[in-house]
């Protein structure tokens, strides 16, 4: 560590009192025993260290006013609080003195405790004063002896204190209930919630629950964990957000601004893909090389056209579909093929892993689905309810119920449970094209073919929203956070879109799309990727120049999932289309892609390594031009032929000139 001339020279000459923040949990709880709203009375050693000491100069009158550039004061005051959090509460103390800041005043102190102590009428008097603003039993005069404030403390901008006195209430209202004392319960509910004329739903919520049995039925109605639970500690940390900062410093302020400072690092990386935190001791980059470029291998057991892919959830097999209407499943170690499902007697055009990766729901052009037992490759049952091509399926979160798409207008969603009992079809007369089940169970989405979007509560099977888009959707991914939606488009675009509001977030663009299926999917250590296929053209041609090598497309498109950036474009299909993409979900550096093309080249850092494409040649001694057609693919969807499986450290989408540099690849 630096120490620079703005270092303070501090001393104790003026004792000040400060609050720690303590009850931010019970182990904060115990740990502060011995303190008074963050006065040390221990005048020996803190956490084994030397006792504190004075060095006789004056500490916050000497002190230059800023700290590089920043504002002392709220330097160290956020050092006190964080020299709490992590239990050292002599050094917490010790700083208190010699700088001669405290945390927070006495007041604040003694809100916080009459919070975590269940003092509501205290809690009321101190936020808001000797005469509490809201309506009703919560107005209060109090008399503490920690230099009380008439006017409360100062709330944050645009704070609303009914709000916050509905809070506090609410709390109040609940632990009456816990204690089965109904009476006093109800008198709350009526004179004190109710004046407030806040949420009339949330207000029949809790009246209902006077109708509870026991602590252990309000608990589990109310989702609540009672007095003894975190729900004081909630219930502080959400009244802090409405307070001045300058007065309540929100909770764990230093981590919170630490995660910022990494997370604005990882944003600026664009190659970061691996879910180690950076390290505080340095700048975070993460090196190009150590990103899954360079063609590992090509897999060719499909005897027709390859249509989708997908990685276990594990990430130990990898499952492909086949216009040969077969799936088959390999071991991602050694790729060796363990099992070939066959029974369909049309192409099977997706599948779906179970959540525990014991089961496969496979869906084919021949109207039927199927339920796959992995370990055996046995197939348990059949779906047939479908009147046309099954296009998609869907796993429950439980593992206990799935979902299946169809382009049949009269059953096009329908929930089954692993029996094959018909659970529910969803109302709509569509064409489901694509769907997807959120992480946690709360959402179900469907794209059409008639270009619209519907979102279901999965829990309670009703329609949340639908709306139209201008152009064709090819399918539907949902961020592993249940946050997001992700939906290519035929118009060379893929959206990223907010659930909840069903904003756009984000756009990303470069790929070509428009006759055919093209997927794409979140990828990379914590999804910090969006990875698509490209369709490719009825002929396509490779240009190499001096400056730079093109192929018209073919490629699979990687995107920085926060900033939008495109940071490649591999070129590892000859021709045709690239349809699906799968990143492993237990290797960052191991993705999957499916293409048109009958044949995929092995690359090194520099070279082609396949006899029927152009070896690289030294751009400063040749310029050519290299022609290739195709035939015209006899499917709409996007036919796949062949896969590719990428890994890390070397480098594809660029090349190394006569000078030794690279040279990027420019799409013309």
């Amino acid at each position: 560590m630096r120490l620079d001339a703005e270092t303070s020279h501090s001393n104790s000459n003026s004792p000040r009192t400060f609050s720690n923040g303590s009850s931010l949990s019970p182990l904060h709880k115990a740990a502060l025993s011995n303190t008074t709203n963050g006065v040390s009375h221990s005048q020996g050693t803190a956490n084994g260290a030397a006792p504190s000491y004075t060095n006789g100069a004056s500490s916050a009158l000497r002190a230059a006013p800023t700290y590089f550039g920043h504002d002392r004061e709220e330097v160290t005051r956020i050092l006190i609080q964080s020299l709490s959090d992590l239990g050292y509460n002599g050094a917490a103390g010790t700083l208190s003195r010699e700088s001669g800041y405290e945390l927070e005043s006495p007041t604040v102190a003694a809100f916080r405790n009459a919070v975590l102590q269940g003092e509501w009428a205290e809690a009321e008097g101190l936020l808001f004063g000797s005469h509490s603003s809201g309506s009703g039993g919560g107005g209060f005069s109090s008399s503490n002896g920690n230099s009380h404030h008439d006017g409360g403390l100062i709330l944050a901008e645009g704070a609303d204190k009914d709000q916050m006195l509905f809070w506090m209430r609410q709390q109040k209202f609940l632990e009456l209930l816990e204690e089965r004392d109904l009476g006093n319960a109800l008198m709350v509910l009526r004179q004190e919630l109710t004046p407030l004329h806040q949420d009339i739903g949330k207000l029949h919520a809790l009246s209902s629950l006077i109708m509870c049995l026991s602590a252990d039925d309000l608990k589990a109605q109310a989702q609540w964990d009672g007095a003894d639970g975190r729900s004081r500690q909630d219930l502080l940390t959400e009244l802090s957000r409405s307070i001045s900062p300058s007065v309540m410093i929100p909770e764990h302020r230093l981590a919170v601004l630490l995660d910022q400072v990494k997370q604005n690092q990882i944003l600026k990386c664009l190659y970061h893909n691996t879910a180690t935190s950076p390290s505080l001791y340095a700048n975070h980059m993460c090196d190009r090389s150590q990103f899954p470029l360079r063609t590992m291998l090509e897999l060719s057991q499909h005897s027709d056209e390859v249509w989708f892919l997908d990685f276990s959830h594990d990430g130990t097999r990898l499952a492909t579909t086949s216009k040969d209407c077969t799936i088959i499943i390999y071991d991602t170690t050694d790729f060796e093929v363990l099992h070939k499902l066959s029974g369909h007697e049309g192409a099977v055009a997706y599948i779906a892993w179970s959540p525990d990766d014991s089961k496969l729901v496979s869906c084919s052009q021949d109207h039927g689905a199927r339920l796959w037992d992995v370990a055996s490759g046995r197939c348990l049952l059949t779906i047939d309810r479908h009147a046309e091509p099954v296009t998609t399926a869907a796993w429950a979160p439980d593992g206990r119920t799935f979902v299946t798409g169809s382009l049949d207008i009269q059953s096009q969603l329908c929930a089954w449970d692993i029996n094959g009992r018909h659970i529910y079809t969803w109302p709509g007369g569509y064409r489901v094209q694509d769907c997807s089940i959120s992480p946690d169970g709360q959402w179900l989405i469907t794209i059409s073919i008639e270009k619209r979007i519907y979102v279901y509560n999965y829990k309670t099977r009703e329609e949340e929203y639908n709306f139209e888009l201008k152009v064709e959707l090819t399918c539907i991914s949902i961020s592993r956070d249940s946050r997001y939606m992700l939906v290519n488009m035929s118009d060379n675009e893929i959206q990223l879109l907010d659930i909840e509001s069903a904003e756009i977030v984000r756009r990303f663009m470069g790929q070509k799309q428009g006759t055919y299926v093209i997927r794409s999917n979140f990828g990379g250590a914590d999804e910090n990727f969006i990875i698509s296929g490209s369709q490719g053209k009825e002929s396509a041609v490779l240009v190499w120049t001096k400056l730079r090598s093109n192929v018209l497309d073919s490629r699979v498109y990687i995107w920085h999932k926060e900033n939008g950036m495109l940071i490649e474009t591999l070129d590892g299909h000859r021709s045709g289309c690239v349809n699906a993409v799968a990143w492993n979900p237990k290797d960052p550096c191991m993705f999957a892609s499916a293409g048109d093309d009958k044949k995929l080249v092995k690359r090194t850092s520099a070279q082609w390594e396949a006899k029927d494409e152009p070896q690289w040649i030294n751009p400063a001694y040749l310029d050519a031009v290299y022609i290739r057609s195709r035939g015209k693919p006899d499917l709409k969807s996007s036919a796949l032929t062949s896969i590719t499986l990428a890994c890390s450290h070397l480098f594809n989408s660029m090349r190394i000139g006569e000078s030794g540099e690279r040279e990027d690849i420019i799409s013309m």
